[in-house]
């Protein structure tokens, strides 16, 4: 009789491994044996690096979800662009009893400076693998497991997001809402929600960026973030640092693959920011795609 034994299944999950699939497939059709759970392949270890800046709101709703996660990350590392003292204080709260490595990285608030947090951040990330999010995401309690279980070599990864209504933040913050469905009230994007992660075996890697990269949900091996020399801190501003630094990574030839009915992550609405410096990004963002540039002087570099 065919069965998967349970209690291996999870012991393996909580070791951070995963089912070969594949393997148990050829097993039963081939050799009509019985699936054993425990033949596993190891997730790579990895740091997850969210920016944030004076919304700590938003960032308890996050650390709570990484909380939730049926497979943690190896760390968690907050780079915050100048936040005021209720963050670090929020901070400190939680690394009382965080069940891993909650990493705080502040400088100074001189305006919008992301790129050049992130770079400090990643640098001081022990970890082979990067996940990011932005810092007004809450996450599906499988994201972390998703992303891992899909990491390739020579690949990095980008979901979508499910956005959360303006009109039931009160009540997402009032209550810690971390749990959305397909049917839950006061999301856009429904469909979303909805979590098939088999179904990645169909998705085909692309060699061109994609118009639905986004950078609040995204993962990448620190290696090849290393040698494009990270987010271009010459970008000012909001925007453009996630696609610019992603086209670099396609320059270098690393492929994207996007997840689909995986990697679940719910975005807190919030109003835009200034987009006052777009056209400037927009115009070395321009550059790096004709040049087809792969290296940035001002990066990572300065802080490794």
């Amino acid at each position: 009789m065919l069965f998967r034994s349970h209690f291996h299944q999870n012991l393996c999950i909580k070791n951070n491994y995963k089912p070969n699939y594949d393997f148990f497939t050829n097993i039963k059709n081939n050799l009509n044996l019985p699936i054993n759970s425990c033949a596993m392949k190891k997730l790579s270890s990895c740091s997850l690096v969210t920016p944030t800046y004076n919304w700590p709101e938003a960032l308890e709703l996050l650390l709570l979800s990484v909380k939730n996660q049926t497979v943690y990350p190896d760390e968690v590392i907050v780079a915050d662009d100048g936040s005021r003292e209720d963050t670090r204080q929020l901070i400190e709260q939680f690394q009382k009893d965080f069940p891993i490595p909650l990493v705080h990285i502040w400088h100074e608030d001189v305006k919008n400076r992301k790129p050049k947090i992130m770079n400090k951040a990643i640098a001081k990330s022990k970890y082979d693998y990067i996940i990011e999010i932005d810092g007004d995401i809450i996450m599906n309690k499988n994201f972390i497991k998703d992303h891992l279980t899909f990491a390739k070599k020579g690949h990095y990864l980008y979901g979508s997001r499910v956005n959360i209504k303006e009109g039931i933040l009160s009540k997402v913050f009032r209550e810690k809402i971390l749990n959305f469905n397909i049917l839950s009230k006061g999301i856009k994007k429904r469909g979303r929600t909805i979590r098939i992660p088999f179904l990645m075996n169909f998705s085909k890697a692309v060699e061109k960026r994609s118009s639905k990269l986004r950078g609040c949900n995204m993962s990448f091996w620190k290696e090849d973030f290393i040698k494009i020399n990270g987010f271009n801190e010459s970008l000012v501003g909001w925007g453009i640092d996630d696609s610019e630094m992603i086209e670099r990574l396609h320059n270098l030839g690393i492929k994207g693959k996007r997840l689909k009915f995986a990697g679940i992550a719910y975005h807190i609405y919030h109003k835009e920011q200034s987009k006052s410096h777009l056209e400037i990004n927009n115009n070395i963002e321009k550059e790096t795609v004709e040049k087809k540039l792969t290296h940035i002087e001002k990066g990572i570099n300065q802080y490794l």
